[in-house]
């Protein structure tokens, strides 16, 4: 067993990983967009639970209000962007299965 504790202290960092299974958390603070239409794992689904704050996801240019307590899954090859348009930072765990080759 292996375990670790997450701080949202950075915009993005991988938390634990396998050969099968990353894990990573993320902060976006207010007023900032990460990601965008250039934004695709082409080999990994990317499975992205909001923790805290609110905002919007937008994936293969469909909109989407995320907020606490959502899960999200962007498939393998869509384009994403997560918006923070709150005034807390956004919180996210992101798993990624397989682990992403880009990072």
């Amino acid at each position: 067993m292996r375990q670790t504790h997450l701080d949202f202290e950075q915009y993005f960092s991988v938390a634990m990983e396998t050969d099968e299974a990353q894990a990573a958390e993320m902060t976006v603070e207010p007023g900032r967009t990460v990601g965008g239409p250039e934004n695709v794992h082409a080999d990994s689904d990317q499975w992205c639970y909001v923790a805290a704050g609110t905002g919007v996801a937008t994936v293969d240019g469909a909109d989407n209000r995320i907020e606490a307590g959502d899960l999200l899954l962007i498939e393998a090859g869509e384009a994403h962007a997560i918006e923070n348009d709150g005034d807390e930072p956004l919180r996210t765990v992101n798993v990624y299965t397989p682990p992403r080759s880009d990072r």
